[in-house]
C-alpha cells in the first residue's frame, strides 16, 4: 500500500505531515546564527504519559487549556528525514534519544521538512485541542479534520502546537543512538515509531541484483516491498515510498546491519513495513551468510563413520525429522528440506519436489563433514520413487564455511563416479548401491561430501531416498 495512503485508514486516520520549528532557519550560505527561543512552557507530562491517553479505539481529544483544562505540553525527539522521499508529509518522533519507551506520528501538510526538523531535533508539542487515536498499533497524532478523525496540521498553524526546544541560540539536537533489535523484535507493536538497528542481516537472494525501488510501465518509482531475512530465517520489510529520490542503488550479495524506523501498517500478512531514512542506512559490507540451514550445531570431521539415521526419530505424519545436528540440511532455492522416513522399519532421508506451487525450484543439499586426510572412499545406497528424471548430484568441497551461503564454495562434482536408479516410474523402488568411489589422494583437509536434490514442482519431482552413506 502507498505510504501517503497508510495515514487514510481506518479510524479515519489521516494522511501523516512534516512539522515546521519555530526557530528561525535561514539557508543562505551567510545566513548569522539561528535565534531559537522556547515558545513553550516545560513539559506537564512525558511522551509516554501523553500516549497512554490514545483510546483502544476512536480518538481521544485533548481539551483546550482553560480554567479547568491545564496545558498538556510533551518533548520528544525526531527520528525520521524526509530529504530523500520517504516519510512523505511525516515527522516521527520518540520520547527519549536513545532507549526510547514509546514513538509517535504526527502529519502536517507541509513537505520537505528535514531542513528544519534534522534527525534529532528536541521538540516540544503543546497538545491543547489536538487529536489522538490509533489503528493497528499505529498511535498517530493531528488535529480534528472535517473529513477525517485525525487530520494533518496546517501548515499555517505548525507553531500552535510544535516548536523547537533551544539549546543556547540553536536548535537543541541530540544524537539518536538507534536501538539494537533484530527482525523477530521489530514485529513488536512497543517498537513501532522508533528508530533501530538491526545487525547480521541481508535481503533474501532472489532479489539480490534487483533495484531498491520498482517501476511501472511509465518508468516512474512506485511504492516498493524488498525482504530482509536473518540467519535464523527471521524476515522483515523494507518499504520504500515512490517519492524516494531516484537512485541507482543495487540490492548487494552482501549482509551487514541496516537502521530505520519501525513502521506498521493493517493487520494482514506482512503489516510491518520499515523505512529507511537514506540509503545511507543500509551498510551491507560483510559476505553472505547462508538462508534456510537446519542443523549443524555439532559439526565434526570424521574420516571414517557410517550414517545408517537409526538414531533419529521417524515420524509416521509431517513434519518429519530434518535438523541433524553432525550435519547440514540447507534449502538453497525453496523451502523443502531432507527428511527422515521410515520404511519395514529401515530408516532413510527422502526429498521430492512433487506437489507444491507450480514452477517451484527445489534445490537442497544435504552436507556430510569429512575429514578427507584420513578418508579414503564414499559409499552409500539410494532408491528413487516415481523417476521421471535424475535429481541427484554429488559433490566433494574443502572450502565451505558452515553458515556461509553455498555460491561461495567450490563443489567438484563426483556424480558420474555413481551410478543411480532410472526407474520406476510409478510407485517405489527398492535401495541398491550407488556404487564406492575412491576419493583422490590430493583431496586434504576439512570439507564436505555433498548430495544436492534438483528438481522443479512442474519438471524433474523424482522421490530421492538416501541410507547408508559411508565413509572409510
Amino acid at each position: 500500500m502507498n505510504i501517503k495512503n497508510f495515514l487514510k485508514i481506518s479510524l479515519g486516520i489521516a494522511v501523516l505531515g512534516a512539522v515546521q520549528l519555530s526557530c528561525i532557519h535561514d539557508d543562505k550560505w551567510d545566513a548569522p546564527e539561528i535565534v531559537c527561543n522556547n515558545k513553550f512552557n516545560a513539559p506537564t507530562m512525558t511522551m509516554a504519559e501523553f500516549v497512554a491517553l490514545s483510546p483502544a479505539s476512536g480518538v481521544y481529544t485533548v481539551p483546550a487549556q482553560d480554567g479547568t483544562h491545564p496545558e498538556v505540553i510533551f518533548d520528544g525527539y525526531v527520528v525520521s528525514s524526509d530529504g530523500n522521499g520517504n516519510f512523505y508529509k511525516t515527522l516521527v518522533f520518540q520520547d527519549k534519544p536513545q532507549n526510547p519507551t514509546v514513538g509517535l506520528v504526527v502529519g502536517i501538510n507541509k513537505s520537505l521538512n528535514y531542513a528544519d526538523f534534522p534527525v534529532g531535533s528536541h521538540i516540544r508539542i503543546r497538545a491543547n485541542g489536538m487529536v489522538i487515536g490509533k489503528s493497528s498499533d499505529v498511535i498517530t497524532l493531528g488535529v480534528k479534520d472535517p473529513d477525517y478523525a485525525i487530520g494533518r496540521i496546517p501548515e499555517s498553524i505548525i507553531s500552535r502546537y510544535i516548536s523547537g526546544v533551544c539549546n543556547g541560540a540553536g536548535l537543541d539536537i541530540a544524537n539518536i543512538v538507534p536501538q539494537e533489535l533484530t527482525l523477530a523484535q521489530i514485529k513488536d507493536p512497543k517498537y513501532v515509531n522508533t528508530l533501530a538497528t538491526v545487525k547480521n542481516v541481508q535481503f533474501v537472494k532472489n532479489e539480490v541484483g534487483l533495484p531498491l525501488m520498482n517501476k511501472d510501465a511509465s518508468g516512474a518509482f512506485v511504492d516498493t516491498n524488498r525482504t530482509l531475512v536473518d540467519a535464523a530465517g527471521n524476515t522483515g520489510i523494507l518499504r520504500t515510498d515512490g517519492f524516494f529520490k531516484p537512485t541507482s542503488y543495487v540490492i548487494p550479495d552482501k549482509s551487514g546491519d541496516i537502521t530505520f524506523v519501525v513502521s506498521k501498517y493493517g493487520t494482514g500478512a506482512t503489516p510491518y513495513q520499515n523505512i529507511i531514512r537514506g540509503i545511507s542506512d543500509i551498510n551491507f559490507t560483510r559476505s553472505r551468510f547462508a538462508e534456510g540451514v537446519l542443523g549443524g550445531t555439532t559439526i565434526s570431521y570424521s574420516g571414517s563413520f557410517t550414517e545408517n539415521f537409526e538414531s533419529y526419530p521417524a515420524n509416521t505424519s509431517s513434519p518429519y525429522f530434518n535438523t541433524f545436528p553432525k550435519y547440514l540440511n540447507y534449502a538453497y532455492t525453496g523451502s523443502r528440506y531432507w527428511e527422515v522416513r521410515s520404511f519395514s522399519s529401515n530408516k532413510y532421508i527422502q526429498l521430492s519436489a512433487n506437489g507444491g506451487t507450480a514452477g517451484t525450484a527445489y534445490d537442497t543439499f544435504f552436507m556430510v563433514p569429512v575429514d578427507f586426510t584420513a578418508a579414503n572412499s564414499l559409499s552409500f545406497r539410494v532408491n528413487v520413487g516415481y523417476y521421471n528424471g535424475v535429481a541427484l548430484k554429488v559433490y566433494t568441497t574443502t572450502n565451505y564455511t558452515p553458515g556461509s551461503d553455498i555460491s561461495t564454495a567450490t563443489l567438484n562434482e563426483i556424480t558420474s563416479n555413481f551410478t543411480f536408479p532410472t526407474a520406476p516410474a510409478s510407485g517405489y523402488g527398492t535401495f541398491v548401491s550407488a556404487g564406492t568411489f575412491s576419493l583422490p589422494v590430493n583431496l586434504t583437509g576439512n570439507g564436505f561430501i555433498v548430495f544436492k536434490y534438483q528438481g522443479n514442482s512442474s519438471g524433474i519431482t523424482t522421490t530421492v531416498q538416501l541410507d547408508d552413506i559411508t565413509v572409510q
